[in-house]
């Protein structure tokens, strides 16, 4: 479902990503992991169309994202670390807008927009001005535009960034559930919530792809009983 070989990405002299390849099959939920500075942004931006890389090439559902970017995008619903809205237009008005932009007709609108705000908590302020939403609600907002057009595919950047502990048991069992009828890959730091939603994970660190395989696989290669002890010693802070 996606397929990325040989990816990098330089600014100037630096890499941000280097060589990087993998393979996320249908239907499973993975978890795609790293410090900061390590290229996962940069990977996920370039997978979405929103930078071009250096060199290497990818593809969602078989859709070439570089050189056939347009059909690759309405394959994706991607939710970026810092989610741009409108923030002067109200959530059902902007979900409505939003299915327009990705060539929706009306009646499909009306009714994935009601699904998604039910599936993301939102059907309370769904005539409320985005902008005096807390930020919690507005990584819903984000959320539920990612989900609108049921993509083959979701990318989701630090998807419970700004939510309270309820939200985040909450998103963790959508996203667990969306799995049976999507591809998900999701970014986060926090890794237990990697370990209680994902089937499988990649490690990128320095630009490159460390680890990748089930967590259990993982797990036994580097004889940790934790993904956090897996991390940890990929990236250096523990022996």
């Amino acid at each position: 479902m996606i397929h990325v070989e040989h990816l990098t990405k330089f600014y100037g002299d630096y890499a941000a990503v280097k060589d990087v390849s993998f393979d996320v099959d249908r239907g499973q939920v993975v978890g795609f992991l790293g410090p900061n500075g390590a290229g996962k942004s940069t990977t996920m931006r370039m997978l979405t169309g929103y930078l071009t890389p250096t060199s290497g090439r990818a593809s969602i559902d078989g859709k070439d994202v570089f050189w056939d970017p347009i059909a690759a995008r309405r394959k994706i619903g991607y939710l970026p670390e810092s989610c741009p809205l409108y923030t002067e237009m109200r959530v059902e008005e902007y979900l409505h807008f939003r299915g327009g932009l990705k060539g929706m007709n009306r009646r499909e609108t009306v009714q994935r927009s009601n699904f998604v705000m039910e599936r993301c908590w939102l059907k309370e302020v769904r005539r409320q001005l985005i902008g005096t939403l807390s930020k919690g609600f507005r990584q819903r907002v984000g959320l539920a535009d990612a989900l609108l057009a049921n993509p083959a595919v979701l990318i989701l950047d630090e998807p419970t960034v700004g939510l309270d502990p309820t939200q985040i048991i909450e998103t963790r069992k959508l996203i667990k559930e969306l799995g049976a009828d999507h591809t998900v890959l999701l970014s986060t730091h926090i890794l237990p919530e990697v370990e209680m939603t994902c089937d499988s994970v990649i490690i990128i660190y320095q630009g490159q792809v460390a680890v990748q395989g089930t967590l259990d696989g993982v797990r036994a290669i580097h004889r940790a009983n934790t993904l956090e002890d897996v991390f940890l010693k990929i990236t250096g802070l523990m022996v």
